[in-house]
């Protein structure tokens, strides 16, 4: 297939911009405040390195694995919704888009979805507008099992989580609008009559919106739902296991809640990959748990590392094989 011109669909990897300096940026302010922090607490990172240090390698890896199993559930799930949109892909090769996406987790806009598309488009010949649907499904079903599991651990956990329900009410809430073809159609058709210009890129958006349509069977929602719901338990009992590992049980399904309630509201604030808002949630509702900072802090850290960032690890070691094989495929 023919290349039909510059792919402007996602920024040069090649080329570090804005988007590198604010994630940098972010993380250098998370840093800044950790170390004010400690420069303003009788514990301070004395206390957190030994606290750190309380962790077996054997640890470790278990809380690898079940990350690991999260984005191989959720992967699985892109699969079957590939297959269900009638996209001409293969079990590897979709694997392949999938985790290659996760290196632009921490990037403004969520670039992962649009190099997917533009991996999808280089490789398939199927135009954004036609696989658009498949990043808000994947998107909109992370959306509702979380909320699913929020919901679930706020009636099994002793206690409440303040502003959870409502948070958990607006995720089921926004991923059901989004899988629903007729309300974004009428959506489109709403703001293309406001706005009265780029009529070709509001087919497109109808367009798109209609092809949800293929999705709205229950053998679909049920793998969504399904898949979804088993890989985001695992990194929530992840959680729940590093806090025992730490020495701060608090229940199975109080750490679930507080590692998705954090995560939602990490996303909530808009920063990339939920930098700062969903570190300082979750230290916060350690806190009110009784969870000291000395421990609260680094199983923040730690939490992260080996998901967020074991995600972008995994994202950068596939990123340029997905790359080369797109560019081959453009040829």
């Amino acid at each position: 297939m023919m290349r039909q011109g510059p792919d402007r669909l996602a920024p040069d990897p090649a080329r570090p911009g804005r988007e590198q300096a604010v994630v940098f940026g972010l993380i250098a302010l998370v840093g800044l405040g950790l170390g004010l922090w400690s420069l303003g607490t009788a514990t301070g990172w004395a206390e957190i390195g030994a606290q750190l240090a309380r962790l077996q390698p054997w640890q470790v890896a278990a809380l690898l694995a079940l990350s690991a199993g999260n984005y191989l559930l959720r992967s699985l799930r892109w699969h079957g919704l590939a297959r269900r949109l009638g996209l001409p892909t293969g079990f590897a090769q979709n694997l392949r888009h999938y985790f290659g996406g996760f290196a632009l987790s921490v990037t403004p806009g969520r670039l992962g979805e649009l190099v997917r598309m533009r991996w999808l488009k280089r490789e398939t010949g199927w135009a954004p507008e036609r696989t658009a649907p498949l990043a808000l499904m994947d998107r909109a079903g992370d959306l509702a099992v979380m909320a699913l599991l929020l919901a679930l651990g706020l009636t099994l956990a002793a206690g409440r989580i303040t502003g959870a329900a409502p948070v958990a009410a607006f995720a089921l809430a926004a991923a059901i609008f989004a899988t629903r073809p007729r309300l974004l159609a009428a959506l489109v058709t709403r703001l293309y009559r406001s706005f009265g210009r780029f009529p070709r890129l509001f087919a497109r958006a109808r367009g798109a919106a209609r092809l949800l349509t293929r999705f709205c069977h229950g053998p679909t929602l049920a793998l969504v739902l399904g898949l979804g719901f088993l890989g985001w338990l695992a990194e929530g009992y992840a959680f729940h296991l590093l806090l025992g590992f730490l020495g701060a049980e608090i229940g199975l399904w109080k750490a679930v809640s507080i590692f998705v309630f954090a995560t939602l509201a990490g996303g909530l604030t808009g920063a990339p990959g939920g930098l700062g808002g969903a570190e300082a949630a979750m230290v916060a509702l350690l806190s009110l748990e009784g969870v000291p900072l000395e421990t609260s802090v680094p199983a923040t850290a730690v939490i992260r590392l080996t998901t967020l960032w074991f995600a972008i690890a995994i994202g950068l070691a596939v990123f340029p094989v997905a790359e080369r094989a797109a560019a081959r495929a453009a040829a």
